[in-house]
């Protein structure tokens, strides 16, 4: 998937070979607009809009995929059992990703901040009072955790199909950077590793926990857990600012390294993509630049703009 100044695609290689896409112009809210002008708050109404067009994109690669085992398992069903079928789908997809969403999202905060909190509580408190430094050790827990589990995931054969993607995105968006013809043989000369990439973004939390976390004293462990989960939206707010900065400060020699940390964790969020992979990452990625183009051209108003489109490409 890929995202423009004014839309949003993704790309999908159908059974028969066709790559389809799905777009989505993107509508300006005067309220989330005001919002992200305002440092710390723009973080994490990023990060809400951002799981919601995932969501939408994931909702309609699911369809797709479906649509595909239903033309695999009866290609002479009519047109009304297949549209009362695929309607149902649609509603179970929704209702999933909602649940799944949620459910993610507790179970995440608990594991990653909840948890970390804890051990260094019972294993490490009893060797230092040292606000500082028992921070130190909670975030190398929560890394080795999230290290730990990203290694885990990625085994997986559907993870790692979709890291392999998120290598070929990358890889795309180097081609491009570079001003290189958008041909496969050029964008798999290219690295899976891109300093504007969102996984920084997770590891950053981790480093800006340590040092927001260190400013508050507990007296019990459910005090230090509760207290690491009241500051997420603080800690959520304060890594994007942070990862604004390191992007503004890429191309200056030494700050630059501070952006390395998000780099070595994209070691394990990326896999070399197939031929295959990329040529689906360049049909998303030059269909977002024609969509985009079309709108500055024709200067669409965000009233006028369609809300979706979809096409296939063989």
């Amino acid at each position: 998937m890929f995202g423009g100044r004014y839309t949003q695609v993704t790309a999908i290689r159908r059974k028969n070979g066709e790559i389809e896409t799905h777009e989505l112009y993107k509508k300006e809210n005067p309220t989330l607009s005001i919002f992200k002008k305002i440092p710390l708050i723009r973080g994490i109404v990023s990060l809400i809009e951002s799981s919601a067009s995932g969501a939408k994109h994931l909702q309609h690669a699911t369809e797709v995929y479906d649509l595909d085992l239903e033309e695999d398992n009866d290609r002479a069903q009519d047109t009304s059992s297949t549209n009362k079928t695929s309607s149902s789908w649609s509603f179970g997809v929704v209702l999933s990703v909602a649940v799944i969403g949620v459910l993610s999202f507790i179970i995440g905060k608990v594991i990653f901040t909840a948890l970390p909190a804890f051990l260094s509580s019972i294993l490490f408190d009893r060797f230092t009072k040292n606000p500082l430094i028992q921070s130190v050790i909670e975030g190398g827990i929560k890394t080795l955790l999230l290290l730990g589990y990203l290694w885990a995931i990625s085994q997986t054969p559907l993870i790692k199909r979709l890291f392999q993607y998120h290598g070929a995105e990358h890889k795309v968006i180097s081609t491009y950077e570079l001003g290189q013809e958008l041909t496969i043989k050029n964008v798999q000369k290219q690295s899976t590793l891109h300093y504007r990439c969102g996984s920084s973004f997770i590891i950053l939390t981790v480093i800006v926990g340590v040092i927001v976390y260190s400013f508050f004293q507990y007296d019990t462990i459910w005090d230090r857990i509760w207290t690491r989960l009241l500051l997420l939206p603080i800690v959520i707010g304060l890594s994007y600012e942070v990862l604004r900065f390191t992007n503004a400060v890429r191309d200056i020699p030494v700050l630059r390294y501070l952006g390395y940390p998000g780099l070595w964790l994209q070691k394990l969020t990326t896999k070399e993509p197939t031929d295959d992979q990329v040529e689906v990452a360049i049909a998303a990625f030059n269909r977002m630049r024609e969509l985009d183009a079309e709108v500055a051209s024709n200067k669409y108003s965000k009233h006028s703009a369609p809300t979706h489109l979809s096409s296939s490409t063989s």
